[in-house]
């Protein structure tokens, strides 16, 4: 039988490719000293403005490191969405074996035994990197602990606690898992849209640029926008009966990106550019020939290693770029990154923890 969803598992796997990609490439150049800083967990317009100021500026040589250093982070809800996606599918469809769903203790064990098969090597190779290279962060046993326990972002302060910074997705997702199985598993279509309204309402009812905002985006109220997307896209959305040609994707990728650039001038709209970054990326792939999208497809079978690594590659080569040399110390982290993310798969498929 066909299969009708709305994203195939080649398709996601371009997605992941894509949204890694963004990811490891902001986390290098938003520490550049020229960079235009995003607005991840808080919103200032003043940075909004700067990424305008230099998009008109043009012909400027380091325009692309402004648009990773701002939108690279958006990567991360192409990965909420993607997860719950993946989660729909896999545990409310029915069982072709006739198999129960996990219960809930066996869920979240299953799921945080995974994230912390992906931690552990990762960690350990950047502790032992930050410890050999100039300027290491002090790793206090309290907060290594919640780390590994996954609850450091309920800490006071968790971008102060949480290193590296990147791991904070690890307590994140923790967190959805949590609020999936307890909360959503095959519940009503209604229950996500009210948490998603909730969690919305909570952030809207933020100062943009208080510490208030910044703690509720670092836990799972900033990221049910795009997580409750991705559950409602499994559950209801299916593949048109007639074919939608690549050039009305491309259409629809170029109209929903110009909204997420005009989404990020005001506060309030840009509580809701999470969601129009999934759709854009979703209609992206959509309008890529196939055999184009086979390099973000084997990017994606590697994205979980590659997301572990590159702190540790950033530390390295981010001094070359701070040099004066920007491409050359950002080529050398690209293609290193890329290289031990494969091998550390392979590391990380050995470690099965059941």
């Amino acid at each position: 039988m066909k299969n009708n969803n709305l994203l195939s598992k080649a398709e996601c796997n371009a997605l992941r490719g894509i949204a890694i990609l963004g990811i490891m490439l902001h986390n290098y150049c938003h520490w550049l000293w020229f960079a235009v800083k995003e607005n991840e967990y808080q919103f200032f317009l003043s940075r909004s403005e700067q990424l305008a100021d230099c998009i008109a500026g043009g012909a400027d040589a380091m325009l692309p490191v402004q648009l990773l250093s701002y939108f690279g982070h958006y990567g991360v809800p192409v990965f909420l969405f993607l997860s719950a996606f993946g989660l729909t599918l896999k545990y409310e469809q029915p069982s072709r074996d006739g198999a129960q769903s996990p219960a809930v203790w066996q869920f979240v064990r299953l799921h945080y035994m995974k994230l912390l098969r992906m931690m552990i090597p990762g960690f350990v190779i950047f502790v032992t990197v930050d410890y050999l290279t100039r300027g290491p962060r002090g790793y206090a046993a309290e907060n290594v602990i919640a780390l590994f326990g996954m609850f450091a972002n309920l800490l006071p302060s968790p971008n102060e606690v949480i290193w590296p910074g990147p791991y904070w997705f690890f307590g994140l997702m923790m967190q959805l898992y949590l609020v999936y199985r307890l909360l959503l598993f095959r519940r009503h279509w209604s229950f996500t849209v009210g948490l998603v309204v909730a969690c919305w309402l909570v952030q809207a009812c933020c100062l943009p640029e208080g510490d208030a905002l910044r703690y509720v985006r670092y836990n799972f109220v900033g990221g049910m926008l795009p997580f409750g997307a991705g559950l409602l896209a499994a559950r209801y959305l299916r593949l048109p009966q007639v074919d939608v040609s690549r050039f009305h994707w491309l259409f629809r990728f170029a109209v929903v990106s110009a909204s997420v650039v005009a989404g990020c001038f005001s506060f309030h709209t840009w509580l809701w550019v999470p969601l129009a970054v999934c759709v854009a990326a979703v209609c992206l792939v959509k309008s890529v020939p196939e055999r184009w999208l086979l390099p973000m497809k084997w990017i994606g079978t590697v994205s979980a290693a590659m997301f572990v690594i590159h702190p540790v590659f950033r530390k390295i080569f981010i001094p070359i770029s701070q040099r004066g040399e920007v491409y050359d110390g950002l080529l050398l982290y690209v293609i290193t990154t890329v290289a031990f993310s494969w091998l550390l798969q392979q590391v990380m498929d050995r470690m099965k923890m059941r």
